[in-house]
């Protein structure tokens, strides 16, 4: 099927039409994209090259990070200018890439919450086992499971979404490319796409957050049944807390960004659940790991009391 969009371009309309509250989101959002890339930029520079942080677990936190730091990266810029210039244009490839980005670097970070999960499951109830559980092998299965199925549910909307036509309506009321703002500009049928989108995000959070609430609590009823001190359990509940909030703050906006049409969704509340997990979370989740990580706290002490030049004699 032939492409037969009669658009070049699409024009984003931003956030909010509230003109005398512009300069107000631009410096809010500003310092939360600010935020975002110096905290999770200082989780990357600590878990790297860190020895004693060399675990599965922290290795997970570093990935999360490089995810949270090029998601606000795909959509802050151009949402930051809308603030300053006004409406911004966009091509229709730099739409469609900015659409793929975007699936597919949040599909991967709920998936990879999902092996975070069974990562602390193995390491809280078969210590003894972690090295044997968490291989070489399995740490490349992890992987693979985070990756891929993010990468073809987000090349399948892509692709389908460039066969779909445009005629003359151009204008975005959203401040990126996603896949619901855009099928309301098609002038055919968009029952297929919007069907699709709904069931793999449902396939895609379901089976992710299965796992997550089977291991938390796996990890619960093994805390309450073999360790007897509350100190002994506060550690490993921090963690689990940590990440069931991490998980919380992106799993709980899914369901009413990607519903159908006619259900609770709405094009306001899209945008406002998109704004926050695209800048609010990212720019939270390193404050998060720092409180809820003994060894983060300890390598982010460490690395902050380092002299920048050597002292003289």
């Amino acid at each position: 099927m032939l492409n037969q969009t009669a658009v070049s371009e699409f024009i984003l309309l931003g956030p909010t039409d509230m003109q005398g509250l512009q300069h107000f989101f631009f410096i809010s959002f500003l310092l939360l994209y600010f935020t975002s890339l110096l905290g999770n930029g200082a989780i990357v520079a600590i878990v790297i090259p860190e020895p004693r942080l060399d675990t599965l677990m922290y290795l997970f936190l570093g990935n999360l990070s490089c995810l949270d730091i090029f998601c606000s990266a795909v959509t802050a810029p151009k949402m930051l200018t809308g603030f300053l210039f006004g409406h911004q244009p966009i091509s229709f490839s730099a739409c469609l890439a900015q659409l793929h980005l975007f699936h597919f670097l949040g599909s991967t970070k709920a998936v990879l919450l999902a092996a975070m999960a069974y990562d602390h499951y193995v390491a809280i109830c078969n210590p003894l086992r972690y090295v044997l559980v968490m291989s070489p092998r399995t740490c490349l299965l992890l992987a693979l499971a985070s990756w891929s199925p993010a990468f073809v549910h987000a090349t399948m909307h892509s692709v389908m979404t460039s066969q779909l036509s445009f005629c003359d309506r151009n204008h975005i009321h959203h401040f990126c490319c996603d896949i619901k703002p855009l099928l309301n500009l098609a002038c055919g049928s968009t029952s297929l796409n919007m069907t699709l989108l709904s069931a793999v995000t449902t396939s895609i959070v379901l089976v992710s957050i299965t796992l997550i609430v089977l291991s938390h609590l796996y990890i619960t009823s093994f805390l309450f049944c073999n360790v007897q001190s509350q100190e002994g359990r506060w550690k490993p509940f921090s963690t689990c807390i940590s990440h069931l909030i991490i998980v919380a703050l992106l799993y709980i906006p899914v369901p009413f960004n990607y519903a159908p049409p006619s259900s609770v969704s709405s094009p306001g509340m899209d945008v406002q659940v998109s704004l926050m997990y695209s800048a609010v979370t990212p720019a939270l989740n390193p404050l998060i790991y720092t409180l809820s990580h003994q060894g983060v706290r300890s390598a982010l002490k460490k690395m902050l009391g380092r002299q920048p030049f050597p002292r003289g004699k």
